[in-house]
């Protein structure tokens, strides 16, 4: 005790070791080893708002998937690195990691709608045009519209508050098509309905937002993988950041082994066909097809990986639109195309429109140069016929079952294509 009156009396001790003496049980001999224990911090990643487009909310995509984002459990490829270094903003897409339990992990796709050029640019004309302004609060500048105050009051999407819309899904609109819109919304809870009730106006203009900018993640949204349509999984989105299920392009498949191909062609053959004929009565047709339109998955299973270029024609029910309505334009039809860009007429569309457009850009890539006399001379000629338009009466499905007829003794059965193995083994469907 004497000792320790001494030390804490003693006029040459430094304060800082007194105070660390009280706190180690004032035993010197304790406090002129022991170091100050520091905080472990864990890694943050940092976001900015504008990387992911909530500084532009509500003239965004959504927010259902925001808490993902700042709780980490969606990561950039990048984030593994030590650096944890946000990806430029500039990309169109990125490879990111998802995990529900913070365990297991899966891939998917991180995409933009449009790129971040376009958007900015798009913002800029929206400045300009309604406020006269270069820079604005997006939101009150599009809520001004006449077509956003139609919505405000609207019960209902009718196909008058969707005209002029630079969408392909929308060139065509069924009243049937817009409730499915409606009920399926998956931004907002489910309500079931097909009244806007339960879309407050800040879920109105999102999803006319997104209506107006690409269409792609609304599709995602109203026919679900679940269901069997050939779409990846919509995980949700963060402001103008889009969270879908992972593929590969189709375009890293252009090399693959040639049962590889031939499986490829199938499936596509498959896709065109359901997208042509389903119980719903909807007939899908591509506007545009290049190498980054279809994907695949690691189960090697052909999906759409964009669907922002397909539009929809209701069989049951047709158009409700009439010409003068369908070349209505506003601010909405021009934020990320021009506005004087021609579209196509419904009644253009013919059941082999889709067909056509493969043959042309992508079957070629797949199957040219693959196979042995005599199965690609004949190969050949049907994409030489195809490509020209098919040039007889036979209809899309007569023509793409000649096709599949060649390509399916072609096909082989392991575990490469794990999305019908062992299946294919059992079955005479494969």
């Amino acid at each position: 005790m004497g000792h320790w009156i001494c030390c804490l009396c003693s006029r040459d001790a430094d304060p800082l070791m007194l105070l660390l003496v009280l706190a180690l049980g004032c035993n010197p001999s304790t406090a002129a080893t022991a170091s100050p224990s520091v905080p472990h911090i864990k890694p943050s990643y940092s976001f900015g708002r504008t990387f992911l487009g909530l500084d532009k909310c509500n003239a965004c995509i959504g927010t259902s998937i925001c808490k993902k984002f700042f709780k980490e459990e969606i990561r950039f490829d990048t984030w593994l690195s030590s650096h944890l270094k946000l990806p430029p903003s500039s990309l169109l897409s990125y490879s990111g990691n998802y995990t529900d339990d913070a365990k297991s992990w899966r891939l998917v796709d991180i995409t933009r709608l449009t790129s971040k050029y376009q958007h900015d640019r798009a913002d800029k004309r929206i400045c300009t045009s309604l406020l006269k302004t270069k820079t604005c609060s997006l939101e009150r500048a599009l809520r001004r519209t006449q077509r956003f105050q139609k919505w405000l009051r609207a019960k209902r999407l009718t196909p008058d508050l969707v005209q002029g819309l630079s969408s392909p899904m929308l060139r065509c609109p069924s009243q049937r098509l817009l409730d499915r819109i409606v009920r399926r919304y998956a931004e907002v809870p489910d309500a079931g309905s097909i009244y806007m009730d339960h879309l407050t106006d800040r879920d109105k203009l999102r999803l006319l937002y997104t209506l107006a900018v690409n269409s792609h993640p609304i599709l995602l949204q109203i026919f679900p993988d679940v269901e069997g349509w050939p779409f990846p999984r919509y995980l949700g989105s963060c402001g103008r950041l889009v969270v879908s299920a992972s593929t590969r392009p189709l375009r890293d498949f252009f090399g693959a082994a040639p049962e590889v191909a031939a499986d490829l062609a199938l499936q596509l053959l498959a896709v065109l066909h359901s997208m042509a004929s389903n119980d719903l009565n909807y007939f899908f047709y591509f506007t545009h097809v290049d190498a980054g339109t279809f994907g695949v998955f690691s189960n090697g299973h052909l999906f759409i990986r964009d669907a922002s270029t397909l539009g929809i024609i209701d069989k049951e029910e047709g158009s409700q639109l009439i010409d003068g309505q369908q070349e209505y334009k506003d601010i909405f039809s021009c934020l990320t195309v021009d506005c004087q860009s021609a579209l196509v007429s419904c009644d253009s569309i013919r059941d082999k429109h889709s067909l056509v457009m493969v043959c042309q850009d992508l079957l070629p890539k797949l199957l040219t140069g693959r196979f042995l006399p005599p199965v690609q001379d004949r190969i050949d000629a049907f994409l030489q016929r195809c490509a020209r338009g098919l040039g007889d009466d036979r209809g899309a499905g007569e023509a793409m079952a000649e096709l599949a007829e060649i390509l399916k003794p072609l096909r082989a059965c392991d575990s490469r294509f794990a999305y019908r193995y062992p299946d294919c083994r059992y079955s005479d469907k494969y």
